[in-house]
């Protein structure tokens, strides 16, 4: 019971994160929005991605792995037909420019912003369990 709550705070932080990072996530509602995605992005992981996972797992295989992604953006996806305050809608990253190392505007139609937030929620929350852990 312990996990499964640890993982709610967890997502509901991750997502909490990706509106700070990404201009193309929005949610409207305030903290019980945010508390409501993390228990259905659980939900949704715990439940819907194991199916999905055996489904694709020929293609998978076929693609060492690379075909996860899809199944991680179809979680997101049904994250935000689930879950009406959350949207994930195409953006345009503005650039940096640091020290003479210059990365340009790029612009992310609504598939590759779907993959940049479920690669980057992956990576926060392995973050944050990395912490737990030590």
């Amino acid at each position: 019971m312990r996990g499964f709550v640890r993982n709610i705070l967890f997502n509901s932080f991750s997502i909490f994160l990706l509106t700070q990072v990404m201009s193309g996530v929005k949610v409207t509602g305030g903290l019980p929005t945010y508390i409501f995605g993390g228990l259905a992005l659980t939900i949704l992981l715990l439940f819907i991605k194991p199916i999905l996972n055996i489904l694709s797992l020929p293609l998978n295989i076929i693609t060492f792995g690379l075909f996860s992604f899809v199944t991680n953006i179809i979680i997101f996806y049904l994250l935000t037909v689930i879950v009406p305050g959350i949207s994930i809608t195409a953006f345009t990253f503005p650039g940096i420019s640091y020290s003479g190392f210059v990365v340009p505007s790029i612009y992310f139609n609504t598939i590759f912003a779907f993959l940049m937030v479920s690669f980057l929620q992956s990576l926060i929350v392995s973050f944050l369990t990395w912490l737990i852990k030590k």
